[in-house]
């Protein structure tokens, strides 16, 4: 989920991502390489998780985010690259 929103893929946009030919895309929505299988689940893993509740952003926003009833902003729960300590090792 963090590989998703540190690539732009939502729950929205994960169609398009499995028409990417950008290989990080290809590698998390499972159309290239076969990281699924080596851990004993479909290629398309990351993909059908991310189409079915979003990248780690959107559930976070959706559950816990300022426009909640918890109205808790994203703070170090925000990616390593927007100040936050949120970081996903590449699938490969």
């Amino acid at each position: 989920m963090l590989d998703g929103e540190e690539l732009g893929v939502t729950s929205k946009t994960v169609g398009q991502a499995l028409r990417s030919q950008k290989p990080e895309v290809m590698r998390l929505v499972g159309t290239a390489g076969n990281f699924g299988e080596q851990i004993g689940l479909s290629n398309a893993w990351a993909a059908n998780v991310i189409k079915s509740v979003g990248n780690y952003g959107e559930v976070f926003e959706r559950n816990l985010g300022v426009k909640t009833p918890l109205a808790i902003p994203r703070g170090l729960n925000q990616l390593w690259d927007s100040g936050g300590i949120q970081y996903a090792a590449p699938i490969r």
